[in-house]
């Protein structure tokens, strides 16, 4: 019996995360977030969705986040969604 982790078959692809801010962006700012999805919720937030390639593009995300001056409301990560697969380079 092996105490290794069984390899998942998505461990290959890059998590996908959400990040909330308070406030709305239009979409001009798709390519500065990394070709992140942009979506305007009816509560004044914005939420940023898709496939984030490591911790350090995910610190250089919070940082433009910083730079904007927006409140970050929440950072969650989540399951990849269609739209999100159909991102993700092979």
């Amino acid at each position: 019996m092996s105490d290794k982790p069984r390899p998942d078959k998505k461990s290959n692809q890059p998590p996908c995360y959400e990040i909330r801010l308070q406030g709305h962006l239009d979409d001009q700012w798709t390519d500065w977030f990394g070709g992140l999805n942009i979506t305007l919720e009816e509560d004044g937030t914005t939420l940023l969705t898709g496939p984030v390639i490591d911790q350090a593009a995910l610190h250089g995300l919070l940082k433009k986040v910083r730079d904007l001056g927006l409140p970050l409301v929440s950072v969650s990560p989540v399951e990849p969604g269609p739209a999100d697969q159909s991102d993700l380079k092979s």
